[in-house]
């Protein structure tokens, strides 16, 4: 293997993956989650995990609520698999911690001490937890805990703002992939696109509402599951239209929306959400998958079945600027905070 081969790999992780031999540590099946760093990886002391909401809810619905077998279920697998990584969802979430140490040759700017939260998916990330989880009592995505984590060179942190309770700067970084992403397509759609967001009144969804708006979209169209989250979102005066449909529905989504629209944007957590998304847009135009529970087979299926002339894309989460954009929509934006405080309250 050549020098700079060889570089490539350990900025990817590659050298942390225990079986199979080859890949690359999101699909690894298992990952070396050894404490002690190489001199380009920085180890992070774990304060948090938060689990993507696709991941927990498929956990609590798999062992009815019970917090107990919750919190072993989430032991199980990342003491299993070296990293938190749902065999179901093929999702995990991210983590905020201390910056623990920082290998000579790390070039992510990182420096012992520091508060950070990580901005890649605990799919990849070597994980250990020395607690037992003793402080979480299964019931929430918000998992207090304490272990180790290590980032390779070619991760992504960023450090918490001071301004912000720990609970709620994790919140907002778990999702900030999605109004970043939402804000490009708008501005490349072409003048004051309509937009729709499934899920409106999530983490993800009121953000991408918020970040539609000040990319200057036209009509906006938030779709919620029950009158609950309707009057939430009517309050927080995120949408123009505020409209009641179960995502998996899809005649009852393409109803709710009418005037189908130019981008829709599905942060739904659940499976079944794709054809109605289609079905809501416009041909010539755009959706964005943003939920894990995606089932990208179904969409591209269903879209073909229906002709429908749409671009579907998969919701990166990262974007440039990503993090900085979501925080600065969380500061500045009433609707937004009303929205999430409550969940981070909740959990």
């Amino acid at each position: 293997m050549t020098v700079a081969m060889n570089a490539l790999h350990r900025s990817l992780g590659v050298h942390r993956v225990l079986e199979p031999a080859g890949v690359l540590p999101q699909a690894a099946h298992r990952l070396d989650a050894d404490p002690r760093i190489g001199p380009d990886e920085v180890r992070i002391a774990v304060q948090r995990l938060n689990l993507d909401a696709a991941s927990y809810r498929q956990l609590a619905e798999e062992h009815d609520g019970d917090g107990d077998r919750v919190r072993a279920a989430v032991l199980g697998i990342v003491g299993s698999r070296g990293k938190m990584h749902n065999p179901v969802t093929g999702s995990g979430g991210m983590l905020i911690g201390v910056v623990d140490e920082v290998g000579d040759d790390s070039p992510l700017g990182l420096e012992p001490g520091q508060q950070v939260a990580t901005l890649v998916s605990l799919t990849l990330t070597p994980l250990r937890l020395t607690d037992g989880l003793a402080q979480w009592d299964g019931r929430s995505e918000q998992v207090p805990t304490a272990g180790t984590a290590i980032l390779f060179a070619r991760s992504i942190a960023a450090v918490l703002p001071d301004d912000l309770p720990q609970e709620v700067a994790l919140a907002v970084l778990d999702v900030c992939g999605a109004p970043a992403a939402t804000e490009r397509v708008v501005h490349r759609s072409g003048h004051r696109p309509s937009v729709a967001v499934l899920g409106a009144a999530g983490k993800s969804g009121c953000l991408s509402l918020a970040a539609a708006r000040d990319a200057r979209a036209g009509r906006l169209v938030g779709v919620v599951r029950d009158e609950r989250e309707a009057t939430a979102l009517r309050a927080a005066r995120l949408a123009d239209e505020v409209v009641v449909a179960d995502a998996t529905d899809p005649l009852a989504v393409a109803a709710a929306v009418g005037q189908p629209v130019d981008v829709t944007v599905v942060c739904v957590d659940a499976p079944g959400a794709e054809h109605g998304a289609v079905l809501a847009t416009a041909d010539g135009g755009t959706v964005v998958f943003f939920s894990m529970a995606t089932s990208f087979s179904a969409a591209a299926l269903g879209a073909e079945g229906m002709a429908a002339d749409v671009t579907m894309l998969v919701g990166n989460g990262y974007t440039p600027g990503h993090a900085a954009l979501a925080m600065d929509l969380y500061r500045h934006s009433p609707g937004v905070r009303s929205l999430i405080e409550p969940r981070v309250r909740a959990s």
